[in-house]
């Protein structure tokens, strides 16, 4: 199955950053998805999402408001890739 990734927020050097930590752990981890960022501030509110960047695995929020680091994302999506 293919994972859905969304980064959310407004296009700020932030979200650049949380897409390229995001992108590096998807390679390491080999797995398969579907990478998206959504700058539209309706659809990243309709999430419930108030603070940016964020991120949206398999239409679930699992973190916001800050930056992780690749390697922090890369074990957040290797337990969602297990489920």
């Amino acid at each position: 199955m293919t994972m859905q990734i969304r980064v959310l927020g407004p296009g700020c050097v932030r979200c650049h950053a949380l897409l390229a930590n995001t992108t590096e752990a998807l390679a390491s981890l080999g797995l398969d998805a579907d990478i998206e960022q959504i700058d539209d501030v309706t659809e990243i509110l309709a999430r419930g999402v108030l603070a940016t960047p964020a991120l949206v695995v398999n239409d679930e929020v699992v973190l916001a408001g800050h930056v992780p680091t690749a390697s922090h994302i890369r074990d957040l999506l290797a337990s969602r890739a297990e489920t």
